[in-house]
């Protein structure tokens, strides 16, 4: 039987990742990525529960995320003046994991370690600066699917086609037939990502945590070249309203425009937030985008399908990154173990991980008041009540019985599958 041939589009977590497992199931894999080269901007993100499960069997991968965890103590939330409220701290047990992941990394360092561990694999060829203009199936004989490239990569044709390019994904649109924006949940909430050269922390590795009316929630920690790493999420109340319209506009019009409207949005905002705005300008790492939930009603359709953000993106409650890695580990275990029947391979694929993605994609209801509350004296409250549970040590108590919730590797049970490779 011939090798099962597979196109990945986008190679930031799960596509790599996906191909490591296809080509270890036997199949022929080829990436695409719409930009000229490996994206090494981004948030820091953290690996848990079934993500921890899956990097454990990639030989090599821990260790090479263990070589570029963040270096941070963990977090404190501050008042206006810099003065604690409390501090979440980590547990320093990777199997007991707190609000403080063991395995905190940058996006584009966990991308890079990826990269690594499949750029040299004879079964998987990467092909960057292009993208998908059209995928067409031939439903009624289930044969393979016809694909055509925006920049010269020639029109090829494919047993499989994986959608990872994140939760605004284009080739969802198109392998689905439907809009963009269809399958998104808005949750009313932006978020900004970037570095900059000023030491805002005078070399502490303590996290700061601060919150400004209007939902401004502000993050600054310590970064390896001696600046500092911010994030700025702007959180609205989950309403009917677009909240995110004026962000989507400021989006379209590119990163300088963004950029000032991202410094605006925080200006006078209190604590080092000036600080930050002088800096946001001429920061050449500057990511942003809109948070939101992706739910599909299937994540496949006939040889088309969805992994990560594309098809699960979970929003507010994080888990993205575990999402991505687990899901790209059983799609290919599940293709693996219905060698010759793709369609049971992909109805397999949806079953083992729809609880996966129900269980992570709930959002708490005070979630977002927790992270930004929107007026002053909504943060006087919860600024008080987080300087109690510290003070009183409840929360080392949660941490210590219940954070399991957070890092438990066998929570979700994810099946072992036998592999060719």
């Amino acid at each position: 039987m011939s090798k099962l041939k597979v196109l990945i589009v986008g190679a930031s977590i799960a596509g790599p990742t996906a191909a490591y497992w296809l080509a270890k199931a036997g199949a022929s894999v080829t990436i695409i990525e719409r930009f000229p080269n490996m994206r090494t901007n981004g948030q820091n993100i953290d690996i848990r529960t079934a993500g921890v499960t899956v990097m454990r069997k990639m030989p090599g991968m821990e260790a090479a995320v263990r070589a570029k965890t963040i270096d941070i103590e963990g977090i404190s939330v501050v008042r206006d003046d810099g003065r604690p409220y409390g501090t979440i701290r980590a547990t320093g047990n990777p199997d007991q994991q707190s609000f403080v992941s063991e395995f905190e990394i940058f996006r584009g360092d966990l991308a890079q370690i990826l990269f690594d561990l499949t750029k040299d694999n004879e079964n998987i060829n990467y092909v960057f600066g292009e993208q998908v203009t059209s995928i067409q199936q031939n439903e009624q004989d289930d044969g393979p699917v016809t694909v055509e490239f925006a920049n010269g990569f020639p029109t090829s044709e494919y047993d499989l086609v994986v959608a990872c390019d994140g939760a605004t994904s284009r080739t969802r649109a198109i392998g689905l037939g439907c809009g963009v924006r269809d399958h998104i949940r808005p949750t009313n909430c932006w978020a900004a990502f970037f570095s900059i050269e000023q030491d805002l922390l005078k070399g502490s590795k303590m996290g700061h945590a601060y919150s400004a009316p209007g939902g401004r929630f502000v993050v600054v920690g310590s970064d390896p070249s001696g600046g500092s790493r911010v994030t700025l999420m702007s959180i609205h109340p989950r309403d009917d309203r677009d909240a995110t319209l004026p962000f989507r506009e400021a989006m379209k019009q590119g990163d300088d425009a963004l950029k000032r409207f991202v410094a605006q949005h925080y200006k006078g905002a209190g604590w080092k937030t000036d600080e930050v705005v002088e800096g946001v300008m001429d920061s050449r790492d500057f990511y942003a985008n809109e948070i939101v939930q992706v739910k599909t009603p299937s994540l496949y359709r006939g040889r088309f399908v969805l992994v990560g953000d594309a098809g699960y993106a979970p929003s507010l409650t994080g888990g993205g990154t575990t999402l991505a890695i687990a899901g790209a580990y059983v799609l290919a275990g599940e293709v693996g173990k219905h060698k010759g029947n793709l369609a049971a391979g992909l109805r397999g694929y949806e079953e083992q991980m729809r609880p996966i993605i129900d269980d992570l994609q709930k959002i708490p209801p005070l979630v977002p008041t927790i992270f930004a509350p929107q007026t002053v004296w909504g943060i006087w409250l919860r600024n008080n009540i987080f300087a109690f549970i510290a003070w009183t040590r409840i929360l080392e108590f949660v941490q210590k019985y219940f954070a399991s919730s957070f890092a438990s590797a066998d929570r979700y049970g994810l099946p072992d599958y036998e592999w060719v490779a």
